[in-house]
């Protein structure tokens, strides 16, 4: 959502005229974002605070990714540091939170991180708790510490890494695609920046359309060993002929 659609709560031009086209069309889409902490009604809110109202189930987040891979997986246990709409997502796949003998420490985001929260993760992960976290970002939207960071000092203490669910894990737009019932070969991701959307679409085997109206910038290429199939400096400037949507 931000970079592509929203500066800050702030409508990108043109972004509610695309969306507009491609809902007229028949086109099913997700906003696919990896902030855990908002559940699809909150996300859908804030949306509709800037203008445009897109239906709950067009939002996918990283938490809905991670309980989509922990439903794959045996244990229904975890110690989780994170806000209500991960421990939502958790508790609609049958697991219970807990600080006895989890199966696993997950971590998402949170106002709240504290030192007894990273002890105990730490000491959790140490004895062989399975460590899963919603999304690598460090940081969020005014630097505020993001999922990342807080997975930083588990990390050092356990000396164990985390499994990270969301981009630019591949994991994320296939779970998406899943919730859509879609095909990598029928798809597409648009984002903004190069070392989370452009590498999931990559790794997922989709087509991949790079804005220039959020983080990155067309020198930034030269870092990157792949490149993006199309490039447009908004998302209203998308041509649907162009990247293979003409017949809707």
């Amino acid at each position: 959502m931000d970079g592509v659609v929203l500066h800050d709560n702030d409508l990108i031009p043109g972004a509610d005229a695309f969306l507009k086209k491609i809902v007229k069309k028949g086109i099913d889409f997700r906003f696919i974002t990896n902030y855990p902490s908002q559940t699809q009604v909150d996300l859908h809110n804030r949306l509709l605070s800037a203008g445009v109202d897109i239906p709950e189930e067009k939002f996918f987040n990283s938490a809905m990714a991670t309980a989509a891979f922990l439903s794959k997986q045996s244990g229904r246990k975890a110690y989780v540091i994170g806000e209500g709409a991960l421990t939502h997502e958790l508790y609609k796949i049958g697991f219970s939170i807990t600080d006895i003998d989890p199966d696993f420490v997950i971590v998402g985001e949170t106002r709240s991180y504290n030192w007894d929260m990273i002890r105990k993760a730490s000491s959790f992960v140490k004895d062989g708790a399975r460590f899963i976290a919603t999304n690598p970002d460090v940081a969020g939207p005014g630097g505020s510490p993001a999922c990342g960071a807080m997975c930083a000092p588990i990390e050092r203490i356990s000396g164990k890494k985390p499994f990270y669910i969301g981009k630019p894990n591949a994991f994320m737009l296939r779970a998406a695609l899943d919730s859509m019932h879609a095909h990598s070969e029928n798809a597409l991701i648009i984002g903004d920046n190069m070392q989370t959307d452009i590498l999931a679409g990559v790794q997922a085997g989709v087509q991949t359309v790079l804005l220039l109206s959020g983080y990155s910038r067309m020198n930034d290429l030269e870092m990157f060993p792949f490149r993006p199939n199309f490039i447009y400096d908004s998302l209203g400037k998308v041509n649907l002929s162009e990247i293979g949507f003409n017949n809707g």
